[in-house]
């Protein structure tokens, strides 16, 4: 392999791991989906003119295999299934993933709602409004016709809901620091008065541990639930939070700990926040060790 095409590669490595990981919703997934091109670039002894638009190709076919995968593993998921979170330190040093946190169109929330899509609609959608790949390149990686693409597309349009729109880092991290100092008070219309009326609460945990299993609606609800987690683990628990960025966004991680039973115990578990209107409008609990291969910590847990 020439130390061209490598440089090629790796120039291009970023934005490769961008579309991966908005196809995939999985760190994992989308590392492993770049360096497989990257092995198929190795081995290929093609004429390749655009080296961009084949790895892009080859990038979406290998994601669009583990897309099918993983739609086999949520028809037996216990609970809700959210996209794995990028998880960095205030003070980390650049790497690849950098890349994702960066673009707004990767914050966790709006990840959240591609979760929804079929995979041939996700690669479609992702593919043409997120990276304006051509209908005809995107037929290619689904085997269909440019017509089909565009219309799987526009299906995946109507079907996404709205994230909340992007709001700046100092707007989130006012909104998330005035709903951890209402908990700390322990006050019911306190910890309301920081919520957006119709803010969710969403957990995965795959039944490894207890969180939400169905999505809690509405601010009385979500702040209920979270003075029930307070009284159940103490204020302890705020204290074992450690502010970090989930994709690059202000969130918390907690290490875990071990109570007096189990259910007074907690495994490591990553906490993501959106805001709306200057107020928390969602909460996201990933507590399945599987989800957490984005966590780029250095003294994380390993996973199991």
């Amino acid at each position: 392999m020439q130390t061209a095409t490598l440089e090629a590669f790796e120039t291009e490595r970023p934005r490769l791991l961008n579309v991966a990981y908005r196809l995939t919703g999985s760190v994992v997934d989308a590392e492993d989906a770049v360096q497989d091109a990257w092995l198929r670039l190795e081995r290929t002894d093609a004429d390749i003119s655009n080296l961009q638009a084949w790895l892009t190709t080859v990038v979406s076919r290998l994601c669009l295999d583990r897309l099918g995968s993983a739609a086999k593993r949520r028809e037996t998921y216990v609970g809700q299934w959210l996209p794995e979170p990028v998880v960095t330190a205030f003070d980390a040093k650049d790497d690849p993933l950098s890349a994702l946190v960066r673009d707004e169109d990767a914050r966790f929330a709006a990840l959240v709602v591609l979760e929804v899509l079929p995979p041939a609609q996700r690669v479609a959608f992702v593919l043409h409004d997120a990276f304006d790949v051509p209908f005809d390149e995107i037929a290619e990686v689904l085997d269909v016709d440019p017509a089909n693409a565009r219309q799987l597309a526009s299906r995946a349009r109507k079907a996404v809901a709205e994230p909340p729109p992007p709001v700046t880092d100092e707007e989130h991290l006012a909104a998330v620091t005035r709903f951890v100092e209402a908990m700390a008070t322990g006050d019911l219309k306190t910890i309301i008065a920081t919520l957006h009326p119709d803010a969710i609460v969403m957990g995965d945990a795959n039944g490894t541990t207890n969180t939400a299993v169905n999505v809690i609606h509405g601010a009385e609800k979500f702040a209920r639930f979270y003075i029930g987690l307070m009284n159940r683990y103490g204020p302890d628990a705020l204290l074992a939070m450690t502010p970090v960025l989930v994709n690059g966004e202000l969130g918390f991680v907690t290490y875990g700990w071990t109570g007096e039973t189990d259910k007074l115990s907690s495994p490591p578990r990553v906490a993501a926040f959106a805001v709306r209107d200057g107020k928390v409008c969602a909460s996201y609990d990933i507590a399945n060790p599987g989800k957490q291969g984005g966590v780029k910590l250095p003294d994380w847990p390993a996973r199991p």
